[in-house]
């Protein structure tokens, strides 16, 4: 069976700030929730739900380093980012925290609200829309995939760890 999610858009050049706001940093990852995005869609940390994914325009996730920015999406439940270009420490900082990047030149073609499909069997990946060709995905390495289905590095350490120490007895 299909999973269609939800798609909620934002432009290009989110910065870190807008998704983990300044001011909100002190309050820990489940303070920060109801902040995320709160300068660009008000409506999306009351709004989005389980599963959805976000859908962004060229150069998401640039500004400070800050990993709270990708942790704060894993935290709403969202289930991928979908853009054509991603800031270099977000894309590094995502996946070390479980949250799947999908890479797609027109990504900004699918519609808000519109529900997708993504075909994870496909190679390489593809989100089908509604009224629309499947778009294309740039191919995520194995060992990052591995990494979100494990719920982030720190997640899969202790798995290899724990499988060490059961190989190991």
């Amino acid at each position: 069976m299909s999973v269609r999610r939800r798609v909620w858009r934002v432009g290009e050049n989110i910065d870190t700030d807008a998704l983990a706001p300044g001011h909100a940093m002190k309050l820990g990852i489940d303070g920060i929730k109801p902040f995320c995005l709160e300068g660009v869609r008000p409506d999306f940390a009351a709004g989005v739900r389980a599963g959805d994914v976000l859908v962004a325009g060229a150069n998401f996730g640039i500004g400070s380093s800050r990993e709270q920015a990708a942790s704060v999406l894993v935290a709403l439940g969202v289930y991928a980012v979908i853009a054509p270009s991603y800031n270099g420490l977000y894309f590094r900082n995502a996946f070390n925290v479980g949250l799947l990047l999908l890479t797609c030149a027109h990504a900004t073609s699918l519609a808000e609200g519109e529900r997708v499909v993504i075909d994870e069997h496909a190679q390489p990946w593809t989100v089908q829309g509604t009224d629309a060709p499947a778009l294309a995905c740039e191919p995520v390495p194995d060992f990052l995939l591995q990494r979100v289905r494990k719920g982030g590095l720190l997640n899969e350490l202790k798995h290899r760890l724990a499988r060490k120490t059961t190989d190991d007895a």
